[in-house]
């Protein structure tokens, strides 16, 4: 194992996570401690830095592996796509609870009280998942403080049948290089979040997705695309919503767009990412 991929794999020349002793190079093994996104957003950094890049971000009650905590950062590697990161230990915590429900539109806000009229104190975006302990009134009382607005909330459970439904959502949201969020997106933040939406795992990266998603379709033949199709560039992804509209977020329009395929794929071809390399449908 030592040549792996260094987004998927908690290891460092330093320090490994103990399952790993044997298959990776390092100065010393430990064990991982479960800990939980208390926060309702957490950047997951290159560096632990915060002038370091962000890779991508983990949604309030994301289960984590912490394997280093050095000076506010965590190194960790997440549980739901296994991507390896520094995050800000403050946005973590050690009491795990299970979540029961997740946000169920762009955003809401937390209340101090069942109040809309109290001033809030966080927002959680689409997916933040939370523990609720009870309903008061139009509210519902989370297990590590505030109120949310009830009928902002879903079962946890819940899935949607059309993950295009929820990337069409998205539309107009800003592009934000490792961004998972409507409040920012990138390309392929865009696509696991909405299969995610819709109850399927996804790998973070393009590249992950291109290799793991469907089944290819030929790129040079013209095949008929359909909605809920991705189409591939090296380091770009979009959605098709029918046969000719894709929906991608991109650094052209820096945010979520939709535009015929045609279009896009000139232009793409011309200034940034070159030809298609696949186009993937999925089961």
């Amino acid at each position: 194992m030592s040549d792996f991929d260094k987004r998927l794999t908690p290891a460092r020349p330093d320090l490994a996570a103990a399952h790993l002793r044997g298959k990776v190079e390092a100065a010393r093994f430990v064990e991982g401690r479960r800990m939980q996104v208390a926060a309702p957003l957490a950047d997951v950094k290159s560096a632990p830095s915060p002038d370091a890049s962000l890779d991508t971000q983990a949604l309030c009650g994301e289960i984590v592996t912490v394997y280093e905590r050095n000076e506010g950062w965590a190194w960790a590697q997440l549980q739901r796509d296994s991507y390896v990161g520094y995050v800000p230990e403050a946005a973590l915590s050690a009491d795990v609870v299970a979540p029961t429900h997740h946000v169920a539109v762009r955003a809401t806000f937390v209340y101090p009280g069942p109040n809309m009229k109290l001033p809030p104190l966080a927002t959680l975006p689409f997916l933040a998942a939370v523990a609720a302990v009870e309903t008061n009134g139009e509210f519902m009382r989370l297990a590590h403080g505030g109120f949310v607005f009830a009928r902002h909330l879903a079962d946890v459970a819940q899935r949607t049948e059309d993950f295009v439904t929820v990337a069409e959502s998205m539309l107009g949201a800003p592009y934000l290089w490792g961004g998972k969020t409507p409040a920012g997106v990138d390309c392929s933040g865009l696509v696991q979040v909405a299969l995610h939406a819709a109850g399927a795992d996804a790998p973070r990266d393009t590249d992950m997705q291109a290799r793991a998603l469907g089944f290819h379709l030929p790129v040079d033949e013209s095949p008929r695309l359909q909605r809920g199709d991705l189409v591939f560039w090296k380091g770009h992804v979009g959605i098709m919503r029918d046969a000719d509209t894709l929906l991608h977020a991109n650094g052209h329009h820096m945010l979520v767009a939709s535009e015929p395929l045609r279009q896009a794929r000139e232009r793409i071809a011309a200034n940034s990412y070159g030809a298609i390399t696949a186009i993937k449908r999925l089961a």
